[in-house]
């Protein structure tokens, strides 16, 4: 959603609210029309009247988190409106609790990926394999295995195992890192995600060259085809996934391609 966006419907928001209030018993007996009107509010609010008028008409007003807070309280908004209020505006509310640090692995993440019989592993925000099933492991034992590089990108650019397991390394390296940076796109304020891509920058010339490049995938599936030191060539289809309550994470599932 742009800013424009975001505001035309902060200031229909506002004003419903606005004209859902009930204004004093002897204002209201003088009026045909309903809720508080716009001087009214804002004298509740403590700001000034032009600030609501320009609100409700969607224009690019710069509300600090108290000038909000004090709009939520003299709207009577319930805890669900007063969130959206502010993440319409883009502000923090000053009274949200501090997020709780979300669980190391979604379980319904952990659970889908054990119980399916392929090559099958979680990636957490920084693509790391947060979970993973025998089968993935037998696949990617340099990855996946006792003591390898958990971190898919870096496993990638640094393990030179990778390079032997991929027979089109160099094309799928490129594409890995442009559908990284889709990611990348949504995380410009982690500092672990900055860091994790400067890291590589500086270790791997090919992730430098990649990135460098700026091009932007979505995480699409396909065929994949591996040379794998016991099990010979091998060809899969990849397909991917998001846990509808983690949306950060992705499951990915490698099915045997049909000959």
């Amino acid at each position: 959603m742009d800013q424009d966006d975001s505001r035309a419907l902060l200031g229909r928001f506002v004003r419903a609210r606005r004209e859902a209030l009930e204004p004093a018993a002897a204002a209201a007996r003088r009026r045909r029309t309903p809720g508080l009107k716009r001087e009214e509010l804002a004298e509740r609010a403590g700001i000034s009247a032009t600030w609501v008028t320009w609100i409700e008409q969607g224009r690019a007003v710069q509300a600090s988190a108290h000038a909000l807070d004090r709009l939520a309280q003299a709207l009577a908004l319930s805890p669900a409106e007063r969130a959206y209020l502010f993440e319409l505006a883009g502000r923090r509310d000053p009274e949200a609790p501090d997020p709780a640090p979300p669980a190391e692995t979604p379980a319904a993440l952990r659970a889908a990926v054990q119980a399916l019989a392929h090559p099958a592993y979680g990636l957490d925000r920084l693509w790391n394999a947060c979970c993973w099933n025998a089968a993935a492991e037998r696949l990617f034992a340099g990855w996946l295995g006792p003591g390898g590089e958990r971190n898919q990108l870096r496993y990638l650019f640094l393990s030179p195992e990778a390079g032997r397991l991929l027979p089109d390394w160099r094309e799928r390296a490129r594409r890995v890192a442009a559908e990284f940076r889709a990611d990348f796109g949504r995380s410009l304020g982690d500092p672990q995600v900055r860091a994790l891509v400067e890291g590589l920058a500086a270790e791997s010339r090919a992730f430098a060259e990649a990135w460098s490049d700026t091009g932007v995938l979505a995480r699409e599936g396909g065929r994949r085809a591996f040379d794998h030191p016991l099990d010979g060539h091998l060809v899969f289809d990849q397909h991917t996934f998001a846990p509808a309550e983690r949306p950060d994470h992705k499951l990915v599932l490698l099915v045997p391609a049909a000959p």
